[in-house]
């Protein structure tokens, strides 16, 4: 398993019909990213058995407050329990703002460092990197700055075909296999040759977020071929003016832009308070894109391996 998503919260606006407020963790192998922090996120943690010493890295889309009014609250948490680890933070321009003034006017100061990561409205560009993951900003079209977040795995490395490599290896000699190279001894005799003694490395995969938008047909090129898009559905289609005019997306739209996109499944979700029951919005998404799915607090997806 190399991606796994946990949604712990998908409303919009307000707490409703026992949803909460924008707020995902999404797993990368060994490491994990909060994206969007709503108000009762804390709650939901625990609720979920969800160790906190795991988050390192919180992704904020845009300062609406159902998207990070939870962050403050959990910095504090973070703070009480004894934290020590540096926390990342990635955010629109304001955001470092917002949190150090209310550290300074309680006095706190925390037992770890915050590194703040702050984002350039209107362009795409690498907040994160390492050996094993980029994670690119999406520009996205809100009433104020608004991004969605891009996680891409790097390429792997190929695997050791055990039936054909009988011979006790050195890591250097493992190592030169997975790269792709040709095994040699010191005398320069061919041990085992690449394509014969290792399999082809798995696929890297792509989640991307897309937080509070107008639908924005340049995502297509964006999201093509993503296994696995979050893209925001405030409205059902009935709503489609409403949704442009407060800067959101029905179900439909989200569902023929996935489609178009030809992306592996679609989750819908920051959903309108006047929606009690979501299944219609499901069935309009599925209509138009089979690999829909609701996203449902306390839900896990994951990308197979």
């Amino acid at each position: 398993m190399a991606i796994e998503l946990q949604i712990l919260g998908s409303n919009s606006a307000a707490f409703a019909h026992n949803r909460h407020h924008t707020s995902q963790l999404l797993r990368v192998q060994d490491k994990y990213f909060m994206i969007d922090c709503g108000e009762g996120t804390q709650l939901q943690i625990k609720k979920y058995k969800i160790k906190l010493s795991r988050i390192n890295h919180i992704m904020i889309s845009h300062l609406h407050g159902d998207h990070y009014y939870g962050l403050m609250g959990l910095i504090s948490t973070l703070h009480l329990y004894g934290r020590k680890t540096d926390l990342h933070i990635y955010g629109p321009p304001g955001l470092s703002e917002i949190i150090s003034l209310q550290l300074k006017c309680s006095a706190t100061r925390l037992y770890y460092d915050i590194k703040f990561h702050e984002w350039t409205p209107n362009q795409p560009e690498v907040i994160y990197d390492d050996e094993k993951l980029t994670v690119t900003t999406i520009p996205l079209d809100h009433r104020i700055h608004c991004s969605g977040f891009l996680f891409k795995e790097k390429p792997k490395k190929r695997g050791i075909n055990k039936f054909v490599v009988t011979k006790s290896l050195s890591p250097a000699q493992v190592n030169k296999l997975r790269n792709g190279e040709d095994l040699y001894d010191v005398e320069g005799n061919l041990l085992y040759k690449n394509e014969e003694a290792t399999i082809p490395p798995k696929l890297p995969y792509t989640y991307a977020y897309c937080s509070d938008t107008r639908l924005i047909p340049d995502l297509i090129e964006t999201l093509k071929g993503a296994d696995m898009v979050y893209h925001e559905s405030t409205f059902m289609d009935d709503m489609k003016d409403r949704a442009r005019d407060t800067y959101h997306t029905t179900a439909k739209q989200a569902a023929q832009l996935a489609k178009d996109a030809n992306i592996g499944k679609l989750l819908l979700g920051h959903f309108s308070t006047r929606y009690r029951d979501l299944n219609p919005m499901l069935r309009e998404a599925q209509s138009i894109f089979k690999e829909s799915y609701l996203a449902i607090e306390g839900e896990k997806f994951v990308i197979n391996t």
